[in-house]
């Protein structure tokens, strides 16, 4: 077989499928793509004991879905979720699609998607050109921290110091939810929004997932943040109660209504969370330049907008 380009995906969960939509429907694979989604639903569920599974053994059910004859099937691996008692959860591993037929691509060519705990740093260590991840991640990492806030993805790029990483952001896939800001109605008087202006006032806690504090700090700007004081939920508690019990927090939400179960009001949606694709320009080939241009276009709906690459 000819090249095989490698591209670093999430090993589960919902960017991970963000991936494997894109995947569908760029290279007209659907039916691979649904085969895994639903494998790894189906044990989630498992691991969450919301079902029972066909084979008590953990390990047959692996041996199950990745001893095949087929080459281009998927393969699953095992890792220790974070829940009560640490159960080995299955996780997707890696699969090999090949591009013959795709326009432009030599017909022994092939991408091949690869399973990794937190892709972006694998394109950081250079051990990938392509990969996908969540743009959180990138925040949390590389982006430089500055008096004034980060409001789009788009503005990433930026703020990443070339000396520091050759990795890019190239585009979203639209998979969005919001870092947003959330309060008790007690701390924002009912005539003020909670919001950036609301913040630039503030001063006291704010409750925060500990591993988004660099995030948080680039996404507000290091000038609202003056007179603010970083509280973190205590292990195993429920971020909205623990930011009802600070009375202002930030946390991702998507339809809100947990945070208005703890009575909460929703606040400014200060940042989009969005699976990015990203490339490190140091490794980059004729062959992936293709790979690129068939995963990047203009038919996403996505906060990120056209972005301009510094080469």
């Amino acid at each position: 077989m000819g090249e095989t380009i490698p591209i670093a995906v999430p090993r589960k969960g919902r960017p991970l499928e963000s991936v494997l939509d894109r995947i569908a429907d760029r290279l007209d694979v659907p039916e691979l793509a649904d085969d895994i989604t639903s494998t790894l639903r189906h044990e989630k569920a498992v691991t969450k004991a919301t079902v029972d599974p066909d084979e008590e053994d953990v390990y047959q059910r692996l041996a199950d879905y990745s001893t095949v004859a087929d080459p281009t099937a998927p393969e699953y691996t095992l890792l220790r979720d974070n829940r009560a008692g640490k159960p080995r959860r299955i996780v997707f591993d890696s699969v090999t699609i090949p591009l013959a037929g795709i326009e432009g691509a030599p017909d022994d060519a092939a991408i091949q998607l690869v399973g990794r705990e937190e892709p972006f740093r694998s394109l950081r260590t250079h051990e990938f050109a392509l990969g996908f991840d969540s743009a959180d991640l990138v925040l949390e990492e590389v982006v430089e921290l500055r008096p004034e806030p980060l409001n789009r993805i788009a503005d990433v790029n930026a703020r990443i110091d070339p000396s520091d990483t050759d990795v890019q952001v190239i585009t979203g896939l639209g998979d969005t939810v919001y870092h947003t800001l959330l309060a008790t109605p007690d701390v924002v008087p009912s005539t003020e929004s909670v919001d950036r202006d609301f913040l630039e006032a503030y001063e006291g806690p704010l409750c925060i997932e500990p591993r988004y504090e660099r995030l948080v700090q680039a996404v507000l700007g290091t000038r609202t943040l003056d007179g603010v004081e970083f509280r973190y939920p205590e292990e195993g508690r429920e971020e909205e109660a623990a930011i009802a019990d600070a009375g202002l927090g930030v946390y991702l939400t998507v339809t809100g209504s947990t945070a208005r179960d703890h009575g909460l009001l929703l606040g400014e949606q200060l940042f989009p969370s969005e699976t990015v694709l990203l490339e490190n320009a140091a490794e980059t080939t004729e062959t992936v330049e293709l790979v690129r241009s068939l995963l990047n276009g203009a038919d996403l709906e996505t906060e990120l907008a056209v972005v301009d690459r510094a080469r």
